[in-house]
């Protein structure tokens, strides 16, 4: 089987991809790992940026219809001291350029505004070599392969698609963040409903914090985000729900009970992410017929810019092709000139951040640099 465009992985910056490459009659095709739309949850709230998530949305037509999904008052920040003291608070006023949406919402409205038939589910990627001319082979867990003259990877930190271009492979960033949910929380939980506010709540200390969200259905997300080796994580036995929420909630010894409660009373089992990152000036030399988008391209420390990235880099792949509808490499040529320089600043901006809100002046330089510079927001 041979198609023009092939994407593999369905996440926000392929299907924008997708997307933009329809808006302008190029026809895509997604190979996706997962069996359905509905095979996995798809994270939490995302806040889309007015420079380059907006933007990308716009381009894919989508902008009015986004805007339907945005859930008000979820933009207001809070940063408490670690015995629940409110240091900071950045209420709501409907003026912020980071409205909020459930990732799964947005990822929805990508999906339904494709043809169908253009994600191919339960197709996890085995292998992929090259043909030569800028042609590639895909080759899939079922034995199934697809031939194609343009291959954009899509597939996220862990990439198939990377080794066609590079050698580079994400490393531990020294930082892992435990997540769970509490529902109902102004039923159940409202003293932790209260703790974490209308918006999100950031409790921070040096190599270590607890950030929540309020999302929609009465919901708090949160994430346990702790500076220690993997060895450190590999002793908690996770398959022990209860166990491995009181395991990570003594890292957070002498800090206010409503907050570690955050931990403790999770209505879900924690789930471990480690945090991996690509080298911040992460690049590769061009090679015919094959490129890179979001988290594949440049993983970083999560920055509130990952999501927004990818979906950026899809939408201006899209547009360059676009633009150059008899030569894909002058295409992705220009694509990737503009993309290194921009991934590498948010990257740096990310690892920048990171350091205010985990390192030795955790939470003080953070709010310093709220209070100095509404950028960081």
């Amino acid at each position: 089987m041979t198609t023009d465009v092939t994407i593999i992985g369905a996440g926000l910056g392929g299907l924008t991809l997708a997307r933009v490459l329809h808006v302008h009659g190029i026809t895509a095709t997604v190979y996706e790992a997962e069996t359905s739309p509905n095979a996995r949850a798809q994270g939490g709230m995302l806040d889309i940026h007015e420079d380059n998530g907006q933007p990308a949305l716009r381009a894919a037509g989508l902008l009015e219809e986004f805007r339907g999904l945005v859930l008000e008052g979820r933009q207001a920040t809070r940063i408490l001291e670690r015995d629940g003291t409110v240091l900071f608070e950045d209420p709501d006023d409907g003026t912020g350029g980071r409205p909020e949406v459930q990732r799964g919402e947005l990822r929805r409205l990508l999906l339904d505004s494709l043809p169908a038939g253009t994600v191919r589910w339960g197709h996890k990627v085995s292998g992929v070599r090259a043909l030569g001319e800028g042609r590639h082979e895909v080759t899939f867990a079922d034995g199934g392969t697809v031939v194609t003259s343009l291959l954009v990877g899509a597939d996220g930190a862990w990439s198939r698609v990377r080794p066609l271009l590079c050698a580079a492979s994400p490393a531990y960033t020294g930082m892992s963040v435990v997540e769970m949910y509490l529902f109902d929380g102004d039923t159940r939980h409202p003293d932790r409903a209260k703790a974490v506010g209308g918006g999100s709540l950031l409790a921070l200390a040096p190599g270590r914090g607890i950030v929540a969200h309020r999302e929609k259905g009465d919901t708090l997300h949160v994430y346990a985000m702790l500076s220690e080796p993997q060895d450190w994580f590999a002793a908690v036995d996770f398959t022990d729900a209860a166990g491995a929420g009181a395991r990570i909630a003594q890292a957070y010894e002498g800090w206010a009970p409503e907050l570690t409660a955050l931990i403790t009373d999770a209505d879900t089992a924690p789930v471990l992410r480690p945090l991996h990152a690509l080298p911040i000036e992460h690049r590769w030399d061009r090679v015919p017929g094959v490129t890179l988008l979001g988290d594949a391209a440049h993983l970083s420390v999560p920055n509130g810019e990952g999501a927004n990235l990818a979906m950026y880099d899809g939408a201006e792949l899209g547009r360059a092709l676009a633009a150059h509808p008899d030569d894909v490499e002058a295409a992705l040529t220009a694509y990737e000139r503009a993309m290194f320089p921009r991934s590498a600043e948010a990257a740096a901006d990310g690892t920048r951040l990171h350091e205010l809100m985990f390192g030795d002046l955790a939470p003080h330089g953070l709010i310093a640099a709220f209070v100095e510079d509404e950028q960081i927001r």
